[in-house]
């Protein structure tokens, strides 16, 4: 584990109604777990110190809290999977610990519901990290602003699920009273994934994974895995 800092941060710059008047530049704390990809983003943004400053770098959850506690940054920039961690898991934490600190996660990771994920935990914004400096900096002052910024990659899938809720379409399982985040785990267990299996592939803890097991069993009243699964299949949740 790896965790970079400056010594002692600048007092906390003021924001004028326009960006290009900001007195000082955002102060960015960067999370993700290959050191590489630090390195290359903070080569990226070195032509912006002007707009942007990096006050430090960390490769884990524990990493991150340590150095936002220390340098209060701006914003976050964090991947989405951080290793063992999971950088949802950093927003939901920093939200309660700083919650004046702006998360954003910047991830390979294109899909809707990593999205969905990641705003609901309280990201002001997904973008993808094939997105070129300019455009990095230009988001994170709209961030600054008060913006939730998206991908324009995802824009459109996001505007097509927002329609079907409008209409009505809702998730599986929504009439029987799961929520969606239960209607995902159902549908992992449904395909034979372990608890472990669905942290995984939710990017939350096994903790988690079962307290939304329990309570859907609850909700569906079944005792155990091969109760809900039978529950789901007998009721069409899931074809």
């Amino acid at each position: 584990m790896r965790l970079a800092h400056h010594a002692s941060p600048p007092a906390r710059p003021r924001y004028s109604d326009s960006v290009s008047e900001r007195s000082q530049p955002l102060r960015l704390v960067l999370v993700d777990d290959h050191e590489m990809v630090l390195q290359g983003l903070a080569a990226m943004l070195a032509h912006f110190t002007d707009e942007v400053a990096i006050v430090g770098t960390a490769t884990s959850a524990a990493a991150a809290y340590r150095l936002v506690a220390e340098t209060r940054p701006d914003i976050v920039l964090s991947d989405v999977r951080l290793g063992r961690d999971s950088g949802l898991d950093v927003v939901t934490q920093l939200g309660r610990s700083h919650p004046e600190t702006k998360v954003v996660m910047l991830t390979v990771y294109d899909d809707e519901h990593y999205l969905f994920q990641a705003l609901r935990a309280g990201a002001k914004g997904y973008i993808l990290k094939r997105i070129d400096a300019h455009e990095l900096v230009s988001y994170l002052d709209r961030v600054a602003e008060g913006d939730i910024v998206i991908d324009p990659a995802l824009a459109g899938r996001v505007a097509m699920s927002a329609a079907k809720i409008s209409a009505g379409e809702f998730w599986p399982g929504a009439n029987q009273g799961l929520t969606q985040r239960e209607s995902e785990v159902l549908a992992l267990l449904v395909s034979g994934h372990s608890n472990k299996g669905i942290a995984q592939k939710l990017v939350i803890s096994e903790d988690t994974v079962k307290t939304h097991i329990r309570g859907l069993y609850r909700k569906i009243d079944v005792a155990d895995r091969g109760g809900a699964i039978a529950y789901a299949l007998r009721e069409g949740i899931f074809q």
